[in-house]
């Protein structure tokens, strides 16, 4: 390949002035683009010396192939006058360049307001829920414990307060959280919450009332009537006016210099700040935010069952977009005023859905004979049942399909008894078997059954549909082994050859033209199923993926020279005394983690034989990044060989053939 050339076509084709940053792995080239559009994408698909292109996390993805793309990267680097970049830096551009769709941007800013606010309203939600059981009657008699025993009674009235004071002074919480994310300085937003929720102000819950019944003070501003209306249980004011505060405060500190700032930018920015929350932005986002709610409770309201049943079938794929990071948003609202809305509709109809998750996750644990899974479903399906879905979703059900879409619909039928029945909760708190103590206390019973309606129909579903795929997949596994036997037979009796010579024992003996050993201990697992296309489509060649165990040690599959050593550990090339070109590449997108968590033990050029370690890496380190560890071995002169086969499923140590590589006849 003559790197110049080829950098020059890219360069010719990415367009001038259209590349913002550049940086590459140890496979292809990662680049942040202005405008994809305006790339001559025919040109690139048409280069003979590129694998294919592809986009993902808003860079634009050229793959070029190991030993190559460090040499094309430096070439089109100087010929496009671009700075090189690290991985990181093309990922932080990625961002900045605003390639999110405008929607995820405001569920992504709804997040970060309200998740660092979760610890506290949860607090308040279980605190109130033990209010509940002193105060509601029916519980443990006709009467409740409080006047059964009176001698709580006080204690009940603190527990209230403890339990009030989140929901109570919510605007100052969202304020401070909202100015922080917005870039001004939280305290001032906190000022702000206060200012809104003022005791000399009507009560936000009062409002209506107060304006129906024309008893609603006004401030007399040269002329302007200012209603004194507060906030409370305000959640869409509160973030419009820390925005403005937030603007406000950095345009001042632009414009004002040293102590001038220091005195005078708090000061001003409270004042214009409260004097456009109470005229124009609060009473706007007020009527805006009830608008929206009583839209919301009023399709429930109108749907009833039926809406409840659909918001349920989808609830756990709508937890795989992220977009529930904004639900909390509308929980705060729905209890804020428990009164007026009914409660909080989202918080059943999570729990039934999260419970449906580890439900599934927990029948796979009876039905896969594979130990590691085994492990994973029985942690997994205790967190999903406690409310956090993730490990479950991600780590068990997505990966066999059916159980997690057998999860949705026990989820979407459970939801319907809640809807039939309109059950609601008071507070936040674990969306699980245990968000019992969030529920309205009339409503309990009826939660509990569609809890356990969602964790027999998840379990049952996915135990008697997963034994029957087993049983299917052993009957295909036992064909092709007789198969594969025939063929062994075939070609022993034809042309037997003999495997390369190894430095240890391995557990494989069938007779292979060469052979390519395991580099890492753990599962393999089909090229297809690797989640980045660059591995999937082939586009690196043939071969096949490890999902690693704890070992985390990574030795050599075969001996032969050194081509690549990533600086970041998770990349290796060698190019075997038989002519083998393999490629190792330790995890999905593992080279954002800048070598964070892996070691190298050798360099470009060493000579290396097979079961030598070239590196290790730390499996928690890549899985607590989000990254899929996934291991995979590519032989990347596939062309050059009649074919590359290797089974998925086995567990493997390492040294044990995975890959057998046949000559072309």
């Amino acid at each position: 390949m003559d790197h110049k050339e080829v950098a020059k076509r890219i360069d010719a084709a990415l367009g001038q002035d259209n590349v913002v940053t550049a940086a590459h792995c140890a496979t292809r080239l990662r680049l942040v683009v202005k405008d994809v559009g305006a790339i001559d994408q025919e040109a690139l698909d048409n280069d003979p010396d590129l694998k294919g292109t592809f986009q993902a996390n808003g860079q634009y993805q050229i793959i070029v192939g190991p030993g190559d793309v460090n040499k094309v990267y430096d070439e089109y680097t100087a010929i496009a006058g671009i700075k090189q970049a690290s991985t990181e830096e093309v990922k932080q551009a990625a961002k900045d360049q605003g390639k999110t769709n405008p929607f995820m941007q405001v569920i992504k800013v709804l997040s970060d307001i309200f998740v660092p606010l979760i610890p506290a309203l949860t607090a308040g939600g279980l605190i109130m829920a033990i209010n509940n059981v002193l105060t509601s009657p029916n519980l443990f008699g006709p009467l409740p414990l409080i006047e059964m025993y009176p001698a709580w009674a006080d204690f009940a009235d603190m527990i209230n307060m403890f339990a009030s004071a989140a929901f109570a002074f919510l605007p100052v919480l969202i304020a401070f959280s909202a100015t922080k994310r917005f870039g001004g300085n939280p305290y001032l937003g906190a000022v702000m919450g206060l200012i809104m929720v003022m005791p000399q102000l009507v009560n936000g819950y009062n409002v209506a009332a107060a304006v129906e019944s024309g008893e609603m003070p006004y401030w007399n501003i040269f002329g302007l009537q200012i209603a004194q209306a507060g906030y409370q249980g305000q959640v869409l004011p509160v973030i419009g006016v820390a925005w403005i505060l937030a603007k406000l405060e950095n345009f001042f500190h632009k414009i004002l210099k040293d102590a001038v700032d220091f005195t005078f930018t708090p000061m001003l920015t409270i004042i214009i700040t409260g004097f456009i929350t109470f005229t124009v932005v609060g009473p706007v986002l007020r009527t805006a935010s009830d608008f929206l709610l009583n839209g919301l409770v009023g399709i429930i309201s109108a749907t009833g069952a039926i809406g409840y049943g659909i918001f349920g079938l989808f609830y756990s794929a709508i937890v795989l977009t992220g977009l529930h990071q904004s639900f909390p948003a509308i929980e705060t609202a729905l209890i804020a005023d428990v009164a007026k809305t009914g409660g909080d509709f989202i918080f059943p109809i999570a729990s039934v859905a999260n419970v449906a998750q580890g439900a599934a996750a927990l029948a796979i644990y009876f039905v896969t004979k594979n130990e590691k899974t085994k492990g994973l479903a029985t942690s997994s399906s205790l967190s999903a049942m406690l409310g956090i879905t993730e490990p479950a979703m991600f780590g068990v059900n997505l990966k066999a399909r059916y159980p997690f879409f057998i999860a949705l619909g026990s989820s979407g039928i459970a939801s319907l008894l809640l809807g039939w029945f309109n059950v609601r909760s008071q507070s936040l708190g674990p969306a699980g078997v245990i968000g019992f103590i969030a529920i309205i206390p009339e409503f309990i019973p009826v939660f509990m059954i569609a809890i356990v309606i969602s964790i027999v129909l998840a379990f049952t579903g996915t135990f008697i549909y997963g034994k029957s795929v087993m049983k299917k997949e052993a009957a295909v596994e036992a064909a092709a082994k007789a198969e594969e036997a025939r063929v062994v037979k075939e070609h022993q009796q034809a042309a037997p050859v003999t495997p390369v010579a190894a430095d240890k024992q391995t557990t494989t003996t069938t007779p292979v033209a060469h052979a390519v050993f395991a580099p890492v201990a753990g599962t393999t697992k089909a090229l297809a199923d690797v989640s980045d296309p660059v591995f999937s489509q082939g586009m690196m060649g043939k071969g096949i993926a490890i999902v690693p165990n704890t070992e985390g040690k990574i030795v050599a599959p075969i001996s032969g020279q050194v081509t690549i050593a990533s600086e970041t550990g998770h990349a290796y090339g060698i190019t075997g005394t038989d002519g083998l070109e393999i490629l190792i590449h330790v995890g999905i997108d593992t080279v954002q983690l800048d070598g964070h968590g892996f070691t190298t033990n050798v360099k470009q050029g060493d000579t290396i034989t097979q079961g030598q370690i070239l590196g290790s890496f730390d499996l928690a380190v890549i899985q607590e990044a989000g990254y899929a560890s996934d291991v995979m071995i590519i032989v990347t002169n596939s062309g050059d060989y009649a074919d590359v086969t290797g089974k998925a499923g086995l567990e493997v140590a390492t040294g044990d053939i995975i890959l057998n590589v046949d000559e072309k006849a």
